[in-house]
């Protein structure tokens, strides 16, 4: 039975595309997994997806059949900002039925699709549907990408509070160590997370990448 997991971050630059790319890695070397990525919206590009690019080069494979043919990032937007502003100042609309099968066509080729969102949980696809709702709505599982930069707790304990709102299964949060500007914030950040998580989300892992420059 394939798995479709969406993978979201606390902000806009969390680093999602490359926790999405190494989480596809792991699960294709440790357990074995067919694994495709799909960008849920991607805005700032034309024809392909930069961000599916970055996950096809730290996965090593080179761009794949279903991203040359648009079903891993069936809606592009030219101007880089939220989804529901790219689509007004593009004239298009946002159709969520493309994305639905674009992602049922890579489930029943691959064990796992990992659907990457673009920005945090709350970013608005329309006026009054936002990405948490089609996580919600999709009975999709979540990962959580944070970080330790001034201002992520605030920002990860916001977003785990409305994933348990809502009763979305939490999987995994990653935290990337990139952004470990500060060594003391991030230790703190990292350890704060930690315990609301064993406390919150008991069933849910926690785990690192490290810098990637």
């Amino acid at each position: 039975m394939s798995q479709t997991i969406f993978i979201s971050g606390i902000d806009t630059d969390a680093g999602k595309s490359y926790a999405t790319a190494l989480l596809a890695l792991r699960l294709i070397r440790e357990e074995g997994h067919t694994v495709i990525t799909q960008k849920f919206i991607q805005t700032g590009n034309t024809g392909i997806s930069e961000d599916i690019e970055l996950h096809r080069r730290i996965m090593g494979t080179g761009l794949l059949p279903r991203d040359l043919d648009g079903t891993t990032a069936p809606v592009i937007f030219s101007y880089p900002c939220s989804a529901q502003l790219a689509a007004r100042l593009d004239g298009r609309e946002i159709d969520l039925g493309v994305i639905d099968r674009a992602t049922a066509t890579l489930a029943a080729e691959y064990d796992t699709v990992l659907v990457e969102g673009a920005g945090g949980l709350m970013v608005p696809v329309t006026d009054t549907f936002t990405t948490i709702d089609y996580i919600s709505s999709r009975r999709l599982p979540l990962v959580l990408v944070t970080n330790g930069r001034l201002g992520s707790i605030n920002h990860t304990i916001l977003s785990l509070e409305a994933v348990k709102a809502r009763g979305i299964k939490l999987m995994e949060v990653i935290y990337n160590r990139h952004f470990d500007y500060d060594p003391v914030i991030a230790e703190d950040t990292l350890g704060y997370i930690t315990r609301y998580l064993a406390r919150e989300f008991p069933s849910a892992r926690l785990s690192t990448i490290p810098s990637v420059g």
